[in-house]
């Protein structure tokens, strides 16, 4: 008598003979003592289904349970519950849903009927049809007779091909909780289906799909030795549990570590390998080993320096190379005339004694070579008319007549013609209206020292007497005349002062015009009327006297600015002096006597002592051409170097270069030595040449040439 529904967990002391005696008569309504807790799900979480499906060997060998492995078990087992007499299953006693036939279908039952395990197994379809008719005997409510409601009782596993087993996939993708909790029920469910074959006893030969057979093999991506990654040691098993059986159903799960969303980081050296960044380049030796399967060598110190000699020599060398291109190719510097003759003479010989005037002021100088010296107190004193020899300087500076030329013609003014008439002055006869050249006004005033035509020079050329003034007062400036003054064009002022050596600064930058040296040199003139002027100065004419200008007043005494010529050595050189406020004396007692005479004294002591001496003879190397890059050509004298001077006189040597060529051929001018003061006229000024070719640097002077 099969025992009621509603009791899941029968006596475990029914035998498995009963079992299926009782299985034979109901066509399944009853089941052992232990399957009120049958095989209730199909598939299907939660459903229900008709108690005596689950028992027996057969039910156990042919279906294949798929629920949750982690499921927790019926309450009350076969061995806790009391026997009770078979009997049928009460109407309204429903399996429990969600329980699991295999893994707690009474496990006493299970454990006495192993013996009876031998029996075949039916076809699965054969007990999938009884379950089926177990579940509508069973499925019905005992109360009011109705029919049982059909429910699902099995789950239909499709069998897997025969073919050979796939390799599956070994790499693991991270799918997170939800992937790791399916593999964790696959695994369970696979544990019990295992455990449920040992209980059933030796099964039929393995499908082509069962596990067992599948050869792939799980390699874990994660370091085992990581300690992240290592498991708790197992719990050990309860004692009397057969090895390999399924824990028991109220025996608490196994604590599993905590999972954690990190993948531990494995330890690697050298870069990513990443698809977006490449990996550096190797060195150029490791490349090549590669390529010829053959190591580098070891490194040596030896090796190291002959790599660095390989690597560094090609660019020393082209850098050599462009070094040395452009030090070809820059300019050549400016080459330069240097003198390595004496730059300075001395004549033999104490000095020579000059006649000086016993009383005023006086000075003498050789134009072009140096000066005697002066006498006298050098202050500023009346000077009278060697005032125009400014005035005349300053006419021709402003408007420069050539040799010979008479010059731009001058209207006579009322002045002119009125001044003309002053009884005490010297002056000529003009009148207004009338005209005069420009070299005829020059003579007036040199020659005849007319006051009136020098007072007309001033208001032709500047307007007025008084802007006049201002010109010649700027011109002595220039000239270095700094104890001179003037207050008028003619000298009558006594406020017109100066020294004699201040004159004889203007005398001899004058005597540099053309013009005013062929005046001053005149011992007479016409006018334009046909009157005949002659010369102040009776010195010209006589003695080689040239000029230039006298000058008297009772105030100012004699004055005289004198210049005469000698020729030494084959050139003409001209004395210029000044003797100022000079009493009267002389051959007729007179303060202009007193002036000449001393001036012809001071005229023929500088001639008398004037000498030419050679200081350095033709062919002599004077100085030397220099290239800039230490080249040097010889320079040597055209003609024998003379100087003209007198005992104790020293004189300087300059070099004037020309424009000195980078080549040229001996013989070639190449510059002036001048001796002397530099003045253009008097200063001895030799040519110079080149002795020897001058040629370009070499290539090794133009490579190594610095700066």
């Amino acid at each position: 008598m099969a025992p009621a529904p509603g009791q899941g967990n029968g006596s475990g002391t029914g035998s498995a003979a009963d079992s299926d005696a009782d299985a034979d008569e109901t066509s399944g309504p009853a089941s052992g003592p232990g399957s009120a807790s049958g095989s209730g799900s199909g598939g299907v979480a939660g459903s229900s289904a008709a108690a005596g499906t689950g028992s027996g060997p057969e039910a156990d060998a042919d279906s294949t349970p798929v629920s949750d492995a982690d499921s927790e078990p019926v309450a009350g087992s076969g061995d806790d519950a009391d026997p009770a007499p078979k009997r049928k299953p009460a109407p309204d006693a429903d399996p429990e849903p969600g329980s699991d036939a295999k893994a707690h279908g009474g496990s006493g039952s299970d454990t006495e009927s192993a013996p009876d395990s031998d029996a075949k197994p039916e076809p699965r379809a054969d007990a999938k049809a009884a379950s089926g008719r177990a579940g509508d005997d069973q499925g019905g409510d005992g109360d009011d007779g109705e029919p049982p409601v059909d429910q699902p009782t099995a789950v239909f596993k499709a069998p897997r091909l025969g073919g050979p087993a796939v390799d599956q996939p070994t790499t693991m993708l991270k799918l997170g909780d939800a992937a790791a909790a399916s593999k964790k029920a696959q695994k369970a469910q696979k544990a019990e289906e295992s455990g449920e074959a040992e209980k059933a006893g030796p099964a039929g030969p393995a499908g082509p799909g069962d596990d067992a057979e599948r050869t792939s093999k799980f390699v874990a991506l994660r370091n085992p030795d990581d300690p992240a990654n290592r498991k708790p040691p197992r719990a050990p098993e309860t004692p009397g549990t057969p090895q390999g059986a399924a824990p028991p159903a109220g025996a608490p799960k196994a604590s599993q570590p905590p999972r954690t969303g990190v993948t531990a980081a494995r330890s690697h050296v050298g870069p990513d390998r990443t698809t977006q960044q490449p990996l550096p380049p190797k060195p150029p030796l490791d490349l090549l080993a590669e390529l010829t399967n053959t190591p580098p060598p070891p490194e040596t110190p030896l090796r190291t320096t002959v790599r660095r000699v390989k690597i560094w020599t090609p660019l020393v060398v082209l850098l050599l190379i462009v070094f040395g291109v452009v030090q070809a190719m820059r300019p050549l510097p400016a080459t330069t005339l240097d003198l390595t003759a004496q730059d300075s003479f001395t004549f033999d010989g104490g000095k020579p004694e000059i006649p000086w005037p016993s009383s005023g002021q006086a000075a003498l100088d050789v134009q072009g070579i140096g000066t005697f010296g002066s006498s006298g107190d050098q202050k500023p004193v009346p000077i009278a008319s060697v005032a125009k020899v400014m005035t005349a300087y300053v006419i021709l500076r402003d408007h420069p007549l050539k040799s010979g030329a008479e010059g731009p013609k001058i209207k006579i003014d009322q002045a002119a013609e009125d001044q003309s008439q002053a009884g005490q002055e010297s002056t000529v006869n003009v009148f207004e209206g009338d005209s005069i050249s420009q070299r005829e006004a020059l003579e007036s005033i040199l020659i005849a020292s007319a006051n009136n035509v020098a007072r007309l020079l001033a208001r032709w050329d500047a307007g007025s007497e008084k802007a006049f003034v201002e010109k010649m007062n700027a011109a002595a400036k220039d000239l270095g005349m700094t104890n001179t003054t003037y207050t008028d064009p003619s000298g009558l002022n006594n406020t017109t002062v100066s020294t004699a050596v201040d004159q004889v600064k203007l005398a001899k930058e004058a005597m540099k015009q053309p013009a005013f040296r062929e005046v001053a040199a005149m011992m007479s003139y016409d006018d334009y009327k046909g009157v005949n002027h002659s010369n102040w100065n009776h010195l010209v004419g006589h003695n080689d006297v040239v000029g230039i200008k006298t000058g008297t007043t009772t105030s100012a005494l004699g004055n005289l600015v004198f210049a005469a010529k000698k020729e030494v050595g084959g050139e003409t050189r001209t004395i210029v002096g000044a003797v100022v406020r000079q009493p009267a004396g002389g051959a007729d007692n007179t303060i202009l006597g007193a002036a000449l005479d001393s001036s012809d004294k001071l005229i023929r002591a500088a001639q008398d002592t004037l000498k030419s001496s050679t200081i350095l003879k033709k062919g002599t190397v004077v100085g030397y051409v220099d290239d800039g890059l230490g080249g040097r050509t010889p320079v040597v004298a055209t003609k024998d170097v003379k100087a003209v001077g007198w005992a104790g006189l020293t004189v300087k040597l300059t070099f004037t270069a020309d424009e000195v060529p980078h080549t040229a051929q001996a013989g070639t001018k190449v510059g002036t030595l001048t001796v002397g003061d530099g003045g253009t006229s008097g200063a001895v000024k030799v040519p110079v040449a080149l002795r020897d070719d001058l040629v370009e640097p070499g290539l090794s002077d133009k490579l190594t040439r610095l700066g």
